[in-house]
């Protein structure tokens, strides 16, 4: 649920109140990350004398043992004695809350106010030892400058949480640094810089690894930059009060690692691309060579047999130059159909043949392997379709209808041409593509194949969820 959809319906708050609580709401996510606290906004219930939450934040740098999750529910003022107090002298105040027998958490409450009046206040609750660390008091001060002047129209990705892999760094004022995490200080040494405090943000020992850049340094930004061998994402976050700077945080997440796979997957992606390429080359080259056979054969029996092994290499030839086009290694069923049926159109139809196509339902991706199997077999029926079906005529229509069941994806390619002979089921099956489809479906893909009668000859093919997801596990 949003948060304004919280205030709607747990609190009374205006809708301009709400509307400025979204505002600090936005911040929380970073400030919850920079002190290591569990962060929840209080603020008034519809019931007399209770408090409710309406956000709520756990840390991604620390663990939080603070687990149940408190929006929306009804707390009496006598259990949050603190939250009470703040509203009530409109100040700061710090505390304590114990959470289990003996274990003792850090509280801090900051006051939200809006034309004198407190409509909520932000609670911190802190693991103890997390305020023990260095430089803590530091990060505590610098949430509350965030909190008391969180920007009109705050971004949420600049405000967006960070990771105990983040390097932090904050300076005063006058832009020298005054604080910084571990994670900063050995970017930084490991650029030459081994002590980072007291520096100017914008020192050249700093900056001298750093392509130069236009900024905006009054506006939050964030970079990709690269730094010596490194290559950083810097966020940028100034705090400006009345057109003048209070302190600066800078969040630097080291991706080297992440852009040299990125990089690796690149060129891994463009290798087999052509790879696709220089097959589906081959495979037309094949399907020329068989092409110039046929012309010097007198026997039609002959023709028609290379005619018919043409189509076959072409129809795998079209799923190769899919992938060739493309960076991943799966295939949309009815694009390398609406193809295959071009290319019949071209090589195997007459020209006075007026050839009708349909496409019903949403398609389906198959993983490589299966769809040059399922190119072989749409290629096999289109051609029994055009050679058995429209027999006689000059026109007819071919369709294809993808749907699915609770176990196995539909495929159903069906034409309204003469039918299946009367006797079809007790003919011996002779036709070479038949069993080529039979072969493909029920014994490489696990599937069922029927052909059957209804204003023409209708093929359905189940291909079964389960094989598909084995076959990725395989691959």
């Amino acid at each position: 649920m949003s948060f304004l959809n919280n205030c709607r319906q747990f609190t009374n708050l205006s809708a301009m109140k709400a509307n400025f609580l979204q505002r600090i709401n936005t911040v929380l996510p970073l400030v919850s990350d920079l002190v290591h606290a569990h962060v929840a906004m209080y603020t008034f219930s519809k019931k007399e004398n209770y408090f409710t939450v309406v956000s709520e934040f756990e840390p991604h740098t620390t663990y939080n043992p603070i687990k149940q999750s408190l929006i929306g529910k009804e707390i009496p003022k006598v259990q949050e004695p603190l939250i009470d107090k703040t509203i009530k002298f409109k100040s700061k105040y710090e505390g304590q809350r114990e959470l289990d027998f003996g274990k003792f958490y850090q509280m801090y409450t900051i006051p939200i106010v809006v034309d004198y009046e407190v409509i909520a206040v932000i609670c911190f609750e802190i693991n103890y030892e997390d305020t023990q660390t260095r430089g803590f008091t530091r990060l505590l001060k610098t949430a509350f400058i965030i909190l008391e002047n969180a920007p009109k129209k705050a971004d949420n990705k600049m405000y967006r949480a960070i990771s105990s892999r983040d390097g932090i760094i904050i300076t005063d004022k006058n832009e020298r640094i005054i604080f910084a995490n571990m994670v900063a200080s050995r970017i930084y040494h490991v650029l030459g810089v081994s002590n980072l405090l007291g520096c100017h943000l914008f020192d050249r020992q700093l900056t001298l690894h750093i392509r130069k850049e236009t900024i905006l340094p009054r506006c939050p930004y964030e970079k990709e930059i690269e730094v010596g061998n490194l290559v950083l994402i810097r966020r940028d976050i100034p705090i400006n009060e009345a057109g003048n700077l209070l302190t600066r945080i800078v969040i630097l997440s080291d991706v080297t690692e992440i852009r040299k796979k990125d990089k690796e997957l690149k060129i891994k992606s463009a290798v087999i691309q052509e790879i696709h390429h220089r097959v589906k080359n081959n495979l037309q080259t094949i399907a020329s060579l068989l092409r110039l056979q046929a012309r010097r054969s007198n026997s039609m029996e002959v023709k028609e047999a290379l005619r018919e092994s043409v189509n076959r290499i072409l129809s795998i030839s079209v799923v190769h130059e899919f992938l060739s086009q493309q960076g991943d290694e799966n295939i949309d069923v009815m694009e390398v159909t609406k193809n295959i049926l071009q290319l019949i159109q071209q090589n195997m139809l007459d020209s006075h043949f007026k050839l009708e196509t349909e496409f019903i339902g949403e398609t389906i991706i198959l993983p490589s392997k299966q769809a040059s199997n399922l190119a072989l077999i749409i290629n096999e029926l289109i051609l029994n379709s055009i050679e058995h079906g429209f027999l006689g005529r000059n026109y007819g229509k071919i369709g294809l209808k993808i749907s699915q069941s609770d176990e196995a994806y539909i495929i159903e390619l069906y034409d309204n041409g003469n039918g299946l002979p009367e006797n079809f089921s007790d003919l011996p099956t002779k036709s070479l593509g038949l069993q080529i489809v039979r072969t493909l479906i029920e014994g490489d893909m696990n599937g069922s194949f029927d052909l059957y009668n209804d204003n023409g000859v209708h093929a359905k093919i189940a291909i079964p969820y389960k094989f598909l997801m084995e076959s990725e596990v395989d691959v």
